[in-house]
């Protein structure tokens, strides 16, 4: 890794390639320790360096990778040109902070990212028999194949031979996954409930939000009082758009990729789970719909889901269908 310091002055005091390693780390900031503030770009390796700050009392700060156009927006981009930028916007307060999550929750909650990935895959393999029953003009199944007791006979269904292994296939690892997955849900269930129960208790009273859907909530925001206004926790779930302007003229948008991923499809499922089997939800979506349209209507209703959520979360209450339907 690259490595720089700069002193109170703006000069720079050490700048050199060396070894990841704690010891390394140490050994190059024994020097000034005393008086150094950490700051690490927001990159997939930086949890050993914000637990090793935290063991060792040395004042830590994460920055946001998006958001430092003052390095990505140069000319030339390499690690010392990288190092020096960043130790300069954190000598000036302009250092964009991303949040450090806490490492007692951070296995947990990547376990739960990893589940997702998983999950999409799962999903082609149902798609995929389902396209070729249409392929193959073939009657449709009926059942509902994501229950395994409803898989028997699925394959036969196709004369071919070679179709019918192909559909083996899918069928095959679905079996394989359903069982990894339901050992992973199982392990995240049983850790999660150590954390926060009466959190997760309340993201639950919201119609459509299961298990899962109130696990990646809690996990990916953990503690709602890191976003101080309801507005910036629409905007760290990607359910809005920045705009950008020039002397009152708007010229697109931009940031798409800023903020947390997992949240924007947590709101997106959990506003299609909310119309389901619920006629007062289904209303309320059609008077959306009336305005920007039916797809921009879901997202307006995933943007007042996340604004309910914050809410609650702040108030430490239940969610309200009836006056979230009149508000």
């Amino acid at each position: 890794m690259y490595f720089g310091i700069l002193n109170q002055d703006g000069e720079g005091v050490v700048h050199r390639n060396m070894k990841a390693s704690p010891d390394t780390l140490l050994k190059a900031i024994a020097p000034d320790r005393d008086h150094i503030v950490m700051a690490v770009e927001c990159v997939f390796t930086w949890d050993w360096l914000a637990d090793l700050c935290a063991r060792e009392g040395i004042p830590f700060v994460l920055g946001h990778a998006l958001s430092m156009t003052a390095i990505h927006g140069g000319k030339a981009n390499n690690e010392t040109i990288d190092a020096h930028k960043m130790a300069v916007l954190l000598r000036g307060g302009m250092l964009p902070q991303a949040y450090v999550y806490p490492a007692a929750m951070r296995a947990t909650r990547d376990l739960l990212r990893r589940r997702r990935p998983l999950m999409r895959k799962r999903a082609e393999w149902l798609a995929h028999i389902q396209k070729t029953t249409s392929q193959y003009h073939r009657p449709e199944i009926g059942k509902k194949i994501a229950d395994k007791a409803n898989r028997d006979g699925v394959a036969e269904r196709f004369p071919d031979p070679a179709v019918q292994k192909k559909i083996a296939v899918d069928l095959a690892l679905l079996g394989h996954d359903d069982q990894r997955l339901r050992d992973m849900e199982l392990s995240i269930l049983n850790t999660a409930k150590q954390h926060d129960a009466n959190t997760l208790y309340l993201r639950r009273t919201v119609p459509g939000i299961g298990e899962i859907l109130s696990l990646v909530r809690r996990d990916e925001i953990h503690a709602i009082h890191r976003l101080p206004r309801v507005q910036d926790c629409v905007s760290y779930c990607r359910l809005v758009t920045w705009a950008r302007e020039s002397a009152g003229k708007r010229y697109g948008t931009s940031g798409t990729k800023i903020g947390n991923a997992s949240l924007t499809w947590a709101f997106s499922e959990a506003a299609v789970l909310f119309l389901r089997a619920n006629p007062a939800g289904q209303k309320y979506l059609a008077r959306l719909a009336k305005k920007p349209g039916q797809g921009n209507a879901l997202t307006v209703l995933a943007q007042k889901l996340a604004r309910a959520v914050y809410h609650m979360l702040q108030r430490g209450i239940a969610f309200e269908v009836r006056t979230f339907l009149h508000e």
